[in-house]
């Protein structure tokens, strides 16, 4: 399939299904490689299925000797715990948002600045870019090797159960669920709501029992994950962009002889392309289909809230934690934050 060529949300499920059983056909005692992928992300997620696609034709064309099988849904764990496994060596390859690496390295953050980026052709070039090269230097540092070409996560969307964000002031005391990521509490604190972090696989729980008023996330993750059923309102602040690496665990990728990183590099690289082009027109058709399932949909304007950051001392302090470094390059796609 042409990697240019955008597909609909039934022709990405049906993709799917046809490379998930390709996957477990071979058996692990016949490859030189047996590697495991673990990935927070749904069966129904684009990464997850571009993913397997590029596995059953590593494993194809290496004639059986690189094997890598697929664990989505947090089945290895959750995040956290998975990437504590990549960086150790028991799991061979995550599926890794750098705002989770951050826990581990702090200006791995970067990209997590709030309201930073405008729009998805900023978003690339920075992580195609000098930015996105500093923050993988920065995972390798850590025991994490990734891939440069990220996959698209999109742009992170608030959902709430009794009113729509539409100012800052409306996040005023809210109980909203976050990743265990650090300068995500931090721009919601800055923005008077009360942060919860927990991890993806405990949100709807968290959710239906009251436990926090609400979360922000990608819309695929709204729909795949059900939240509709347990929240009213979404609003589409574009807050945080975030793209996702396929890293392995430096040493598991050392191990791969020349002609198996080229192969791995070569189909992830394709499938990260193709995927970035499945999001596009996943994100043209979700708000119809979440409002179908219930869901009231806003558009606010972010000027406010990157105002009331600049107000509240955000961007400075993020600026400190960062470093310059980070931050230069942050801004030299972005203009002026601080």
């Amino acid at each position: 399939m042409n990697r240019r060529t955008l597909l609909s949300r039934a022709s990405i499920a049906a993709a799917g299904a046809l490379a998930s059983p390709v996957i477990l056909h071979w058996s692990a005692n016949a490859a030189e490689f047996a590697y495991k992928y673990g990935t927070a992300l749904p069966e129904g997620h684009p990464m997850v299925i571009r993913s397997k696609e590029a596995a059953a034709k590593i494993k194809e064309e290496s004639g059986g000797r690189l094997d890598i099988t697929l664990y989505p849904s947090s089945v290895l764990g959750q995040d956290t715990a998975m990437m504590s496994q990549a960086i150790a060596g028991a799991l061979e390859i995550y599926g890794m948002s750098m705002d989770i690496l951050a826990q581990k390295t702090p200006p791995a953050a970067i990209f997590g600045v709030g309201f930073a980026f405008p729009d998805y052709d900023t978003a690339w070039q920075a992580m195609d870019g000098d930015l996105g090269g500093y923050c993988r230097g920065l995972s390798e540092k850590v025991g994490l090797y990734c891939l440069d070409k990220a996959f698209d996560h999109g742009f992170r969307e608030i959902t709430s159960k009794s009113k729509p964000i539409n100012a800052p002031e409306d996040l005023k005391g809210m109980k909203i669920r976050l990743p265990v990521a650090p300068l995500f509490i931090s721009l919601f604190r800055h923005l008077g709501a009360s942060p919860t972090p927990i991890n993806f696989g405990e949100v709807y729980s968290a959710l239906q029992t009251g436990l926090v008023d609400g979360q922000e996330n990608p819309l695929i993750l709204i729909d795949t994950a059900k939240l509709y059923e347990v929240q009213k309102y979404c609003s589409m602040t574009n807050h945080i962009w975030v793209g996702l690496h396929v890293a392995f665990n430096n040493a598991a990728w050392k191990r791969l002889p020349a002609d198996l990183q080229a192969l791995t590099y070569k189909h992830f690289s394709a499938a990260a392309m193709v995927e970035r082009a499945d999001w596009q027109v996943m994100d043209q058709t979700e708000i119809d289909k979440l409002s179908k399932g219930g869901l009231i949909f806003s558009k606010p304007d972010t000027k406010p809230f990157r105002e009331a950051l600049r107000k509240s001392g955000f961007y400075p302090d993020v600026k400190k934690q960062m470093g310059d470094e980070a931050w230069g390059l942050l801004e030299k796609y972005v203009g002026p934050l601080a």
